[in-house]
């Protein structure tokens, strides 16, 4: 829904088609890098788990983080196919400007985090070390954090430039953010003491 809004916008470097199914790929990337970084730490605290997370189970997913990262880079590349085939100016420049502007630094990071780190996983021993697996899905929490802010970005450069200014956090915006990841570890936390981590039915079908 989020992409769609975006979709529909006037603003260059959201009016885009694209945003729909990279935003669903997208999802499904960091969906599975999350997953991996709380499941591993739990797997590693609660030794039961690890018969029915297998060390396949956490390969398969790395093979799906590879997947989906490949189509979020495809995504990136064609970003910039579309505003040079649609020859909207505004729309090139607000690319030129993602890769290339004041905040050149934090779409690199995107595209290292999210594009480049993933294909490490096509290597055997990528996939079964659970510390680099560890490592690689925080990587990429990190690079899809960018990629927000990377879109969000691109309102520093709307219609007006008296408008234009370079983004610097507050203390407010630094505190909110930390807090966030504190009541959401609170929650987990919370649920991993009191509710059964893994379904009763999937536990069923793996039991003799």
């Amino acid at each position: 829904i989020v992409s769609f809004d975006f979709a529909v916008s006037i603003l260059p470097g959201w009016h885009t088609t694209i945003f729909p199914p990279y935003f669903v790929a997208g999802a499904v990337f960091s969906g599975f890098a999350m997953v991996l970084t709380l499941l591993i730490p739990a797997r590693a605290l609660y030794s039961g788990m690890r018969d029915f997370v297998t060390a396949r189970t956490i390969e398969n997913m790395c093979k799906i983080i590879t997947l989906t990262g490949s189509m979020v880079g495809f995504a990136y590349i064609s970003e910039f196919f579309i505003a040079w085939y649609g020859g909207n100016p505004f729309e090139q420049g607000a690319f030129v400007q993602r890769a290339f502007g004041q905040y050149w630094w934090a779409y690199w990071i995107m595209m290292l985090c999210n594009v480049i780190s993933p294909q490490l996983f096509w290597f055997k021993w990528c996939r079964t070390n659970l510390v680099f697996i560890f490592f690689i899905s925080i990587v990429v929490n990190i690079g899809m954090w960018f990629e927000r802010f990377v879109i969000t970005a691109s309102l520093t450069y709307d219609f007006l430039p008296a408008n234009w200014a370079y983004y610097s956090p507050t203390i407010i915006d630094i505190a909110t953010y930390v807090g966030s990841m504190g009541i959401f570890m609170t929650l987990f936390l919370l649920f991993a003491r009191f509710l059964p981590m893994l379904p009763i039915s999937e536990r069923k079908n793996a039991m003799h």
